[in-house]
């Protein structure tokens, strides 16, 4: 999983700081990655509320109602765009390709103003209902965080790196309140192998990260879920079922994504904010008729995570969901695609386990447990992340239970398409697309 080429060996202590300096600068990091990311949760959870307010209202006004929310929805994704292209380039998208690409050297970090870019794109966008991630956004504002702690105390750039990466797990685990996830984010995305000095760096900046942001935001999972027990063993092999149909699905999000915003890239007569807004009328008119549908998709995974959804439904959601989400990052408005992808696996997981409920009912199936393991299964399919996706939904459901299951479904969800040769989401592709798109952008 993490590899150990001497090429990118850490440096040695001396010369660059010790590390009990760095240990101390990640403190400071997650403070502010954690303070940044809490207010940013909450910022997102007014701006849903006011978006289901105003829909609520505006029904029964009818036809100026429909038009009033629809004007306001792309209203809202254009200026976030217009945020973006105007004043920060960088902060198009999720941003996690963009921080990997820096660690790699590729691109410069950029300018500090970032931060705020970021943050007020990111709550007009996912606030209109677009189905974007606030991970995106809380992991480029951390590791922006971390370049200015490192630059005010005069670090080189090996502990500038170090900060970077620490300062964007930070972000992840405050965006889920998942702060094992965020550390282990960084060895198993963001740099790909372990080194001592960002370990050190991001198990600290994730710990204070999430101190803080608990003070504003609770100690409560994301997710409640009822108590499940142990998957008995002749389950199991559903569960590798579970995690061969989440790959197959991975696959087809993948391209999906990556043809959807190829085909918006060839609307080159539009401008980006009258993408954005088209993008975002359309997905105004969805919320009129399906509020619940719309957003980062939180609500629905917790449906799935109880039982919530029925089985004639789940497939259409499914879909609607799948769709809405590619369309969304075609938007190059800021937000993520963790959070989307946590919803669909979770359905994905609830709709087999309850087909498996009807076939196999001497099993004593619990269909919310298919839901849980869908959820790091899909995700594993998509980043090609196991151990981030299994720590991850393990934090936010506080659920243990499901460990051996996932594991099953997360080998299976990585085997199918590396087999297929299907890359990762954040590979070379959408790395290469988004860093492409940065410089175009800054070059104007």
């Amino acid at each position: 999983m993490f590899s150990h080429d001497p090429k990118h060996a850490a440096p040695p202590v001396e010369g660059h700081g010790s590390l009990l300096v760095l240990a101390l600068l990640a403190l400071v990091v997650g403070a502010a990655a954690g303070l940044v990311g809490a207010i940013f949760r909450l910022t997102l959870e007014q701006a849903d509320r006011l978006r289901d307010a105003l829909i609520a209202w505006a029904q029964g006004e009818k036809i100026a109602g429909f038009l009033l929310v629809v004007a306001t929805c792309a209203a809202a994704a254009l200026i976030a765009a217009w945020l973006v292209r105007r004043f920060s380039p960088q902060a198009s998208g999720s941003g996690i390709p963009y921080v990997e690409a820096v660690l790699n050297e590729e691109i410069p970090q950029a300018p500090f103003h970032l931060i705020w870019v970021k943050f007020c794109g990111g709550v007009l966008a996912i606030g209109s209902g677009l189905a974007l991630g606030r991970e995106g956004p809380s992991v480029q504002m951390g590791a922006s965080a971390a370049h200015f702690v490192g630059k005010v105390f005069r670090r080189e750039w090996p502990d500038c790196r170090a900060l970077l990466a620490a300062g964007a797990g930070a972000g992840l685990a405050t965006a889920f309140n998942a702060p094992m996830a965020g550390a282990v984010f960084v060895l198993e995305e963001l740099v790909r192998r372990f080194e001592l000095r960002i370990a050190v760096a991001a198990l600290g900046a994730s710990a204070t990260g999430i101190a803080v942001a608990r003070m504003f935001l609770g100690d409560a999972p994301d997710f409640h879920v009822d108590a499940l027990a142990y998957a008995s063993a002749e389950a199991t092999p559903l569960f590798f079922v579970l995690g061969a149909v989440a790959g197959l699905a991975a696959i087809a999000y993948n391209r999906a994504l990556l043809k959807t915003l190829a085909a918006a890239e060839r609307l080159g007569r539009l401008s980006v904010e009258l993408r954005a807004g088209l993008i975002g009328a359309a997905v105004g008119t969805l919320a009129w008729f399906a509020p619940s549908v719309v957003g980062g998709g939180d609500p629905i995974t917790q449906r799935s995570l109880v039982g919530a959804e029925t089985l004639p439904v789940l497939p259409l959601v499914f879909l609607l969901r799948f769709g809405l989400g590619t369309v969304s990052y075609a938007a190059g408005t800021p937000g993520g695609l963790f959070a989307p992808m946590l919803t669909l696996g979770a359905q994905l997981g609830l709709f087999l386990g309850l087909l498996c409920r009807l076939a196999f009912p001497g099993l004593d199936i619990q269909a919310e447990g298919f839901a849980v393991v869908g959820m790091a299964a899909f995700f594993t399919g998509v980043v090609r992340a196991p151990l981030t996706g299994i720590v991850l939904v393990t934090e936010m459901t506080d659920n243990v239970t499901m460990l051996l299951p996932m594991l099953v479904a997360c080998f299976a969800a990585m085997l199918v398409p590396t087999l297929l040769r299907d890359a990762p989401i954040y590979d070379s592709s959408l790395r290469e697309r988004e860093s492409a798109r940065t410089s175009s952008g800054t070059s104007k």
